[in-house]
């Protein structure tokens, strides 16, 4: 792991910078590189804009590791305000969650009755994605995810190419026939957890995602996304998809909003699926400091926000 990323992941969980970092008007503005704005509503527009370009959506409202009840139960309700809001605009947006947004730490229980209450909401043909956090959490979130798939076909999980375990992890799912998103990896993770050089990540991430397809194709895979801003990544995967007989269509890449939207773009118009995923929310430091941990050239957005005030 490079030092620049190993700072920027340590400082994500810092406590003081987060209560701190959003009075600096340059770092806001850099954070609105990375997400429409904070509330509901901007997230909507966006979706739209999006949807005029043939770019689908997924929306995730921030924030984590919720220890009050009345808090989880405060997201849950908006998540379901949030499907009727999409309802209500004729979009085809989907959902992504975070389990300890919605009591993981309270009480696995308390959080998986939220999680049903939020898919049995969603349409049918619109899928729930679970998101991958922290590696201690890997266990009970794919627990919860097969629990949630025993009862509802519509909902997906995320996999992290950087851990050794994933392998492992999407053989035992295939049998379920699961929808998977798959990302890199976001979080600080030991060495003995997770590969710590690039180059043996990306190397992961295509070997799992050829695995993925060969699911597909198999149909022990409903629905596979790859979750990746890597231009060159995306292309390989693409051409292996192409040999193995998919379309265009059927080739989907997700990626976050505002980075690399030439190749969103790019991707629609070509025909493949290209999803954004948005995020909106006031706790937004965290997930915006995993961001630039993810490509630290991005710190140039900050720099340049600095000497713009």
């Amino acid at each position: 792991m490079s030092l620049m990323r190993s700072v920027l992941l340590a400082a994500s969980q810092n406590r003081w910078l987060r209560d701190h970092a959003s009075h600096y008007k340059f770092v806001r503005r850099s954070v609105s590189r990375f997400m429409p704005g904070e509330t509901l509503e901007d997230a909507l527009v966006a979706a739209q804009t999006l949807r005029g370009k043939k770019i689908g959506t997924v929306f995730t409202h921030l924030g984590e590791n919720i220890s009050d009840r009345a808090e989880a139960q405060q997201v849950a309700d908006h998540y379901l305000e949030v499907l009727e809001r999409i309802r209500q605009r004729g979009l085809q947006t989907e959902l992504s969650v975070k389990l300890t947004q919605l009591g993981l730490d309270l009480s696995p229980e308390l959080c998986f009755g939220q999680l049903k209450t939020i898919i049995a909401r969603a349409p049918k043909e619109s899928t729930v994605w679970i998101d991958m956090e922290a590696s201690n959490y890997a266990d009970v979130t794919l627990d919860l995810y097969r629990r949630a798939l025993g009862e509802f076909p519509n909902v997906g999980v995320c996999l992290q190419a950087y851990l050794y375990r994933t392998k492992n992890d999407l053989a035992k799912l295939l049998p379920l026939r699961p929808s998977i998103r798959l990302v890199k990896g976001a979080y600080m993770e030991p060495p003995e957890i997770a590969f710590p050089r690039k180059g043996d990540v990306d190397a992961n991430y295509f070997a799992l995602g050829r695995e993925l397809l060969k699911a597909k194709k198999e149909k022990s895979c409903v629905r596979v996304a790859f979750a990746t801003h890597d231009v060159v990544m995306i292309r390989r995967l693409l051409e292996k998809a192409l040999q193995e007989g998919f379309s265009k269509a059927d080739f989907e890449v997700q990626m976050l909003y505002g980075i690399q939207r030439g190749e969103q773009e790019r991707l629609a118009a070509e025909g493949c699926t290209s999803i954004v995923l948005v995020a909106y929310g006031t706790f937004w430091y965290p997930w915006f400091v995993r961001r630039l941990a993810e490509r630290p050239a991005n710190l140039w957005f900050i720099a340049r926000n600095v000497f713009s005030s």
